[in-house]
């Protein structure tokens, strides 16, 4: 049996953007005093004319991050999602989600898995904050060869973008050979008819794992990874509604406002299903190993699966 790879997704985006920068070199990216941790650091080291360092000043970070996308450059600004979509929210509303620019957001850290850092550090709104302002185009990667493959994919539009990515280090499965990132299109990891689990982030590999317990059990269920959240492939949630009849999310983030609501609103108006979302219920987290944190919030796989059995039982 091959070992199997782990790797934070914050890591993946600090390879990703050295790799991007021979490919644009009139990309430039500002931190706010968190390069270590964002991974930026890299970036730093291998462009340091094209790194810009903001302090503890996320706000005014974003206003740079626009004036400098103003010139036709392409910008990428990073922080903590806490404060890359929470403390810099009206910034990122007014002066980039408003006049349409150019700016990437990278936000690392986000979720119950930043651990030890705590409920102040730990955000789990933020992909609800960023899927409300027009035009924002919201990604979560699943993996590391997703978060390289997604910054490649903000650099190729024209466009705000909000990419999150994690602190805790998550297995590699988008090795296969006919993987394809698409903006704005899910993919099927696995095919059932019983029921659809709809996953991002972490959360997938954990959702892969959830199928193999129902398999065990008799239930059938479809596997599907959605790296962008905003657009949405409603195409592809529609059909699995109508082919499977129940649909269970599972979110690294709030039920309020993230995958869950955004599956739900799809299938709502042309083929309501019973959805079920898993995810952060409407607390706060607190201080501990992001392992032991998912858990205890209920993320797991055997909790996917127990989800997904609940779908299942409100079929008509």
């Amino acid at each position: 049996m091959s070992e199997v790879i782990k790797k934070a997704t914050r890591d993946s985006y600090g390879e990703a953007l050295v790799q991007m920068s021979e490919i644009y070199p009139d990309m430039v990216v500002l931190d706010a005093d968190l390069a270590a941790a964002t991974k930026t650091g890299t970036f730093k080291k291998a462009c340091p004319d094209r790194f810009f360092d903001c302090g503890i000043a996320e706000a005014n970070m974003m206003g740079v991050a626009a004036g400098i996308a103003s010139t036709g450059r392409k910008v990428f600004a990073s922080s903590f999602a806490m404060f890359a979509a929470g403390r810099a929210y009206e910034i990122v509303r007014n002066s980039i989600g408003y006049p349409h620019l150019n700016v990437k957001i990278g936000a690392t850290h986000a979720g119950i898995s930043v651990g030890e850092d705590g409920a102040t550090h730990q955000c789990n709104e933020d992909i609800a904050l960023m899927r409300t302002i027009p035009g924002m185009t919201v990604i979560n990667p699943s993996d590391d060869i997703e978060a390289k493959a997604a910054v490649k994919a903000a650099l190729e539009f024209d466009g705000p973008a909000y990419l999150r990515f994690g602190r805790l280090a998550v297995p590699v499965i988008n090795d296969y050979p006919d993987y394809k990132f698409e903006l704005g299109k899910g993919i099927t990891l696995r095919d059932g008819k019983d029921v659809t689990i709809v996953a991002t982030g972490l959360m997938v590999h954990l959702a892969v794992e959830a199928a193999e317990l129902l398999k065990a059990e008799g239930i059938d269920a479809r596997v599907i990874n959605i790296h962008t959240i905003k657009p949405l492939d409603k195409e592809l949630i529609e059909k699995a509604a109508k082919e499977t009849g129940a649909i269970v999310t599972a979110e690294e983030h709030s039920i309020i406002g993230g995958l869950g609501s955004a599956v739900a609103e799809a299938v709502t108006e042309s083929c309501p299903v019973p959805v079920v979302k898993l995810g952060v219920n409407d607390e706060f987290g607190h201080s501990g190993p992001a392992v032991d944190l998912l858990k205890e919030f209920g993320l797991t796989a055997e909790n996917i699966a127990a989800y997904a059995k609940k779908a299942v039982s409100l079929k008509k």
